[in-house]
């Protein structure tokens, strides 16, 4: 286990890169401040992810940079800021080879993680249940973590949409969640009667309790630090919640909003309706489901085609 003592004096290597490459963006580079905001933040994950590995800047490689870009493609973050990701790598550790701290530039060969052909697996409720059944619930975090894996899977959430979940989004009475999605576009989501008891109960019983930060009061999902989740948190607890768990599947935060739309879809729901509740802008994006379930499709066969009517 890496001491508190080492830990600090690596955050503070990375945070003393980090400024050197600042200065570098803004006076040698001269880029928007947008665009060097950008890269900045692109390299606080880099950082993140190095300290949580006992990693100095000169310690990363290769395959440490393609892991953590693999983390963010099945974050489904775009390809378009994953290319950005990979410039602001390519001109970080440029400027530590100009320092002479490194030799080569483990970031010169990257490539944009290729996206999976087929969709993800598909959990059972059994699955669910050992992945619920890793958190100790007597613990905070522990409740918090059920709760999530509860809300993503009984309302089909993106992990973006859950992260910035606000308390005045729930709607008890009406058992709905107002839901902000991509592009900010509004749409309503029901939440069945179990999330919603398991919502109510951590934030009266767990969140109530919590050293919340000033401005972070609104969010629903809060860290012990008093501050809401990042997308990259609730990826890396599944992770190790599914490892623990025993399961062999590919799991990430979209498999459970996978798994909500195919129970829907394999259950006979209606396509529009899923594809509100979803948040898809076309139905041809809800579609995909219907591949899933030959039973699905036998149904429909049998619905309307002449000849099984005979």
């Amino acid at each position: 286990m890496v001491s508190q003592t080492e830990k600090e004096r690596q955050i503070s290597l990375w945070r003393q890169a980090e400024r050197e490459f600042e200065t570098h963006l803004r006076l040698e580079r001269a880029l928007s401040p947008n665009t060097a905001a950008a890269y900045l933040s692109d390299i606080s994950h880099l950082e993140r992810y190095a300290v949580e590995h006992n990693l100095r800047p000169r310690d990363i490689s290769t395959n440490h940079l393609q892991e953590l870009l693999a983390q963010l493609n099945d974050l489904d973050i775009a390809a378009t800021t994953q290319s950005r990701f990979i410039s602001a790598f390519r001109a970080f550790f440029k400027i530590m080879i100009l320092d002479d701290t490194i030799i080569d530039n483990p970031a010169e060969f990257l490539t944009l993680p290729k996206r999976p052909q087929h969709l993800p697996d598909i959990l059972t409720d059994a699955d669910v249940n050992a992945i619920q059944g890793t958190f100790d619930r007597s613990t905070p975090d522990g409740e918090r973590n059920f709760v999530i894996i509860e809300v993503l899977y009984g309302c089909g959430l993106r992990v973006s949409e859950l992260v910035n979940l606000k308390l005045a989004d729930i709607y008890p009475e009406e058992e709905c969640l107002h839901i902000f999605g991509k592009g900010n576009k509004e749409r309503w989501v029901p939440v069945n009667s179990r999330a919603l008891k398991l919502l109510q109960t951590y934030i009266f019983n767990v969140r109530s309790h919590l050293p919340i930060k000033h401005g972070e009061e609104k969010y629903v999902f809060i860290s012990r630090l008093g501050r809401h989740l990042s997308r990259n948190f609730v990826f890396m607890f599944l992770q190790d919640a599914v490892r623990k768990a025993g399961i062999s599947k590919h799991v990430s935060p979209h498999s459970l909003r996978h798994t909500f739309a195919t129970e829907l879809v394999n259950g006979g729901a209606d396509l529009r309706a899923v594809q509100e509740m979803l948040g898809h802008a076309h139905l041809a994006t809800t579609e995909i489901y219907t591949h899933l379930s030959p039973s699905y499709l036998r149904q429909t066969i049998e619905t309307y085609h002449p000849h099984y009517k005979r």
